[in-house]
């Protein structure tokens, strides 16, 4: 089966990761710190701000018909309330240089990064953060709608329990001499580092009092509490509402991380639960939204015991979880038995030194979704995760996800074989 006329089949950056120099956002200011739990700055990054034309047009050259990008919240408001209209037209040729290049852009609004002024407000704990994702939320549709007919509100809205059930479970190993903490690392989608957080807290406390006004900054990957982590979806539903209102055209949805959660005998119970906790729990905050967006990487496993680690031999990325590219079919079909309406695959990928791998890991997840639009099931897209080896967060430029490999010293963009085979997919 082929994928039908107007199937999107792109590539995903997200803006922290790729642009370059962004002063204004949490992140950066906390890869500054002398105790960061950073492994390296993000400093140029890929320098993506100044070379996308040349990305875009790599993109298009191998095949592809969309892209899927953020715009960065701390350039549009570096200051609360005072939005930058030269970084407003930045991401006007932007949209502009994909539509010229026939890719469609899958725009998203909060890709994890926050201007630093709202965490010193409380971040993504504090009611007014609904109020204030709206406004930005409205200001981009005002500036740039008539060009956008995708937005995604909110990546991965709900990594916040994700995390904070993982910093648990690394405080109870940490506490245990003969455990350490890359496993616990390897069962979250999201580069962090917790063995180095873990050592540095003490330190971080006091810097990050000094930078945001509280020792325990509420950026958005942060540990949540339950009334923050439906806050963040409340701030979704408002901000669909303020881009509804000025351009109703447009679709928005909301990104979620998913994993393929698999009982073995004895586990079904907790399984369910972890779904009912990754998943089933935001159905009421989704429901009516134009499109679901879907981010899978691999799977995890459930014995009478809880959670297992990966089995024995198992083939492991760089970030320490399975190889495992039939999950996403699996995910896309336990999704749609609770949501009927459209979805996109906003990203799914590897981190591998051999490219070889990636092509078989693309090449076995999109016969998984074929397999399900066969079966009448709504996948609109195919986003692969990453268009470029960039900066995985905590964990720096040391994990390759990209289709595109990028030389640190002078930017040179290296398409990888990878690329091109994605491209070969629309066909």
């Amino acid at each position: 089966m082929s994928f039908p006329e107007g199937f999107l089949i792109g590539a995903a950056t997200a803006a922290h990761q790729v642009e370059g120099n962004n002063i204004h956002s949490d992140y950066w200011a906390q890869e500054q710190m002398p105790h960061t739990s950073f492994t390296e700055p993000s400093g140029l990054a890929c320098d993506h701000y100044n070379r996308f034309e040349e990305d875009i047009r790599l993109m298009a050259e191998a095949g592809l018909n969309a892209y899927r990008f953020s715009i960065e919240w701390a350039r549009i408001e570096p200051e609360e309330g005072k939005f930058d209209d030269a970084e407003i037209e930045h991401y006007r040729r932007v949209i502009r240089c994909c539509r010229e290049n026939g890719i469609e852009p899958l725009v998203t609004l909060m890709h994890f990064t926050s201007p630093v002024w709202l965490i010193r407000k409380g971040g993504w704990e504090a009611e007014s953060t609904i109020g204030d994702f709206s406004r930005y939320a409205a200001y981009v549709t005002e500036k740039l709608g008539e060009d956008i007919r995708y937005i995604c509100t909110i990546n991965e809205a709900n990594m916040g329990l994700q995390l904070a059930a993982i910093a648990k479970r690394f405080r109870m190993m940490a506490e245990q001499a003969q455990k350490n903490a890359k496993k616990a690392e390897g069962t979250v989608q999201v580069g962090m580092n917790f063995e180095k957080m873990m050592e540095n807290m003490k330190y971080a406390a006091a810097e990050n009092a000094g930078i945001f006004g509280t020792p325990q900054p509420q950026i958005f990957v942060s540990s949540r509490t339950p009334e923050g982590d439906i806050l963040v979806f409340r701030a979704h539903q408002a901000a669909k509402a303020a881009i509804k209102a000025i351009h109703p055209e447009i679709k928005v949805g909301i990104t979620l991380s998913v994993h393929d959660l698999q009982a073995l005998p004895g586990g079904e119970a907790f399984a369910e639960a972890a779904w009912d906790e990754e998943f089933r729990q935001y159905l009421p905050y989704i429901e009516g939204d134009d499109f679901l967006g879907v981010q899978n990487y691999t799977r995890t496993q459930y014995g009478p015991q809880g959670q297992l680690p990966c089995p024995e031999g198992a083939e492991l990325t760089q970030m320490d979880y399975e190889f495992y590219p039939e999950a996403l079919e699996h995910v896309i079909r336990r999704i749609h038995a609770d949501f009927t309406g459209d979805l996109i695959v906003t990203e799914n990928g590897v981190a591998v030194s051999d490219d070889s791998r990636r092509v078989e890991f693309i090449r076995r997840a999109l016969e998984g979704v074929r397999h399900c639009m066969e079966d009448g099931i709504p996948v609109k897209g195919y986003c692969y995760w990453s268009l470029m080896d960039n900066f995985e967060w905590q964990k720096g430029f040391s994990m390759t996800f990209g289709l595109m490999a990028v030389d640190r010293e002078t930017m040179e963009r290296k398409p990888k074989e990878s690329l091109k085979y994605l491209g070969s997919q629309r066909c």
